[in-house]
């Protein structure tokens, strides 16, 4: 796929890339996808580049919905990157070799792209990873055991782990990253893990609850070893509405 947008890189924007943190929640994890090319030793966030007929958020949820196989998820511009030398002997002469790209026109891959950040939640249960070609392995991995990075990656990952943590005082989180019925301290699991800090129980309750988003089901958890907890699920209109105008509370 590469080597078919160097040979057609007049179809494409010059200097600008699109990298996508996604991020998905399992087993009281946050997960990254994260992706790596044969014969390069570092890994890697989804990403791509911009068609010039295509809207920048058009293509973001182009990577997004290639990456994951799913549309319509929760996707947000975070923040730019755009250092002089970020993309500097990234595609030495070697890699454009092993993905047969003839080295006069991979130099459209070695100028300085600028790049924007965007960040995704997404149900980790309902995504398949998907490699683009036979050179790739595209893997979730825990946010905590993220190995070392190309480029400034490790930067883009961290802006929008930090922006996801701000904006978690600003509107509701977990409509995209759990189940459709969840347990209140799957959610407040969630919130710690993203924090990375614990939270009082009746504080979280409280709070969580006077946001208004939650519909209390009449079941309850199976297969638990205690006392069966009730299962909840998010009002998508309230949740949608809250999302719209925000919150003004903290954590």
């Amino acid at each position: 796929m590469l080597k078919d947008i160097i040979d057609n890189n007049e179809n494409y924007q010059p200097g600008l890339s699109i990298d996508c943190v996604i991020f998905g929640f399992h087993d009281n994890q946050l997960k990254v996808l994260l992706l790596k090319v044969e014969r390069v030793d570092k890994w890697s966030l989804p990403g791509g580049f911009i068609p010039v007929d295509q809207d920048i958020d058009t293509a973001a949820n182009t990577v997004l919905s290639s990456r994951t196989g799913v549309e319509g998820v929760f996707l947000r511009q975070f923040a730019t990157f755009g250092k002089v030398k970020r993309n500097e002997q990234h595609f030495d002469k070697k890699i454009l070799e092993y993905l047969q790209i003839e080295e006069e026109k991979g130099k459209w891959l070695t100028r300085r792209f600028v790049t924007i950040g965007y960040y995704a939640l997404v149900d980790f249960s309902k995504i398949l990873p998907n490699p683009m070609n036979r050179y790739e392995v595209v893997e979730w991995i825990d946010h905590k055991e993220v190995p070392e990075l190309i480029l400034d990656h490790r930067e883009i990952l961290d802006k929008a782990l930090d922006t996801l943590r701000v904006e978690l005082n600003l509107m509701p989180i977990g409509y995209n990253l759990l189940p459709e019925k969840f347990t209140i301290p799957e959610l407040q699991k969630l919130y710690e893990t993203i924090l990375d800090k614990k939270l009082d129980r009746r504080n979280f309750l409280r709070k969580i609850t006077n946001i208004g988003i939650l519909t209390k089901l009449d079941e309850k958890k199976s297969n638990v070893a205690h006392k069966a907890p009730n299962l909840y699920s998010f009002d998508k209109e309230k949740y949608d509405e809250v999302l719209k105008n925000g919150l003004n509370q903290g954590w």
